[in-house]
């Protein structure tokens, strides 16, 4: 095979893999909103920030749970999800200021009992997929200290936006490993909104009433179409000199309580997002987004197993991680996630953390759209050269930190 066919290969496989790492990040958000939507509670996560602490936890498993996650995360082998993520760590993520365009970090992180000397392979994987540092702590002497570490370290990577992912007694004597990834954007709008024209809007809530929240507004024409029973609008950030374009999404349904109903579409149709980006800019009669700024965290294991991604948390498949004999007993006893965003007239700032602990497209006329997103609504961060999505969330009550 010419070099040529077979980095096109490589191509059509890894967009194949994003595809279907989009379609697990909607599955995951509608298990998430399922248990959470209950009327005020706004969503933010990156399931791709789970998504790559289940890939770390995959190249150091072997057998049924190494199957059982390459299952879950939809892919063949470890080397395509290596691949897959080696390129979203060092592709996507790479850092777009230096050239104009957003603000992006990546940064994975192994805390390992000084007692076990991580395996050569995985140590590989770690290093040259993940570029993840490991560090040898005390987990049967000082648990609480590396807690309070690990806490420090999502502070850092996060630009302050999450203070701490752990809580204290997640991490005990009989902790061995945790394992971590911290990812962080800042985008400013290419179009930045006149602050001036900010004003208090009527949002209307699911359950019927309706608080007074701050909408930005603009006369411009927008990327927006109307699908059936919902509209999507597409604001780019300012784009850098790479090929890399940052856009979020704002997925609005028509009905004022017609969210929940589209979360189950969406995250039942394959390949959803593609077939709905919308790309012609409109003239725009009303053009109404509201300013919000959220925090949201939550243990993601629970979530996981109700999925089918049980053997993980059971035992005897990690085995491929460190070089002991115990490595039969380890398992991973919770996962936890947090997401921070907050969108303005300015742009968008964004983090998520996740740490796992381990023990022992249509035809348009050309008309006038109004676009008012008085309702809740879902939006994302994707970046369109790839068609990865970063972050993913749901608006309920833009008051609602």
């Amino acid at each position: 095979m010419s070099s040529s066919s077979s980095s096109l290969h490589t191509n059509m496989d890894l967009r194949e893999s994003i595809a279907n790492q989009t379609d697990i990040s909607f599955m995951l958000a509608k298990h998430v909103f399922s248990k959470e939507i209950n009327g005020d509670t706004n969503l933010v996560l990156s399931p791709l920030s789970i998504q790559i602490v289940l890939g770390l936890i995959a190249a150091g498993s072997e057998g049924p749970t190494q199957d059982q996650l390459l299952c879950f995360l939809k892919s063949k082998s470890i080397d395509q999800l290596n691949s897959l993520y080696s390129h979203i760590v060092n592709v996507v993520f790479a850092d777009g200021s230096p050239n104009g365009g957003p603000r992006l970090s990546v940064a994975n992180g192994i805390w390992i009992d000084q007692s076990l000397p991580l395996k050569p392979s995985f140590k590989q994987v770690v290093d040259s997929v993940y570029k993840a540092a490991s560090e040898s702590v005390d987990f049967q002497n000082k648990a609480a200290e590396v807690a309070d570490q690990v806490n420090q370290w999502t502070k850092m990577k996060t630009n302050d936006l999450i203070k701490e992912i752990l809580p204290r007694d997640a991490v005990n004597n009989m902790t061995r490993l945790i394992l971590a990834n911290a990812l962080y954007f800042k985008g400013e709008w290419n179009e930045k909104f006149d602050a001036s024209e900010t004003k208090d809007q009527e949002f209307h809530l699911l359950n019927g009433g309706s608080v007074q929240a701050p909408f930005m507004t603009s006369k411009k024409k927008q990327c927006v179409e109307a699908f059936n029973g919902f509209k999507v609008l597409r604001l780019p950030y300012k784009q850098g000199t790479d090929m890399r374009r940052f856009c979020m999404y704002f997925i609005l349904p028509d009905a004022h309580d017609g969210l929940p109903a589209l979360v189950d579409k969406i995250s039942s149709e394959p390949g959803f997002l593609h077939h709905h980006v919308p790309f012609r800019k409109v003239s725009i009669r009303k053009f109404l987004i509201p300013k919000f700024k959220m925090t949201f965290g939550f243990e993601a294991s629970n979530i996981l197993k109700g999925l089918g991604l049980t053997l993980p948390f059971c035992g005897g498949g990690l085995t491929e991680m460190v070089d002991s004999s115990s490595s039969e007993n380890l398992y991973v006893s919770q996962v936890f996630h947090k997401s921070f965003i907050e969108v303005n007239e300015e742009g968008t700032e964004a983090a998520a953390v996740t740490a796992a602990v381990i023990m022992k497209m249509s035809l348009i006329i050309e008309k006038e759209m109004d676009f008012v997103a008085d309702h809740p609504f879902l939006f994302l961060i994707r970046d369109e050269s790839t068609g990865v999505v970063l972050f993913l969330g749901s608006v309920m009550n833009p008051l609602a930190g």
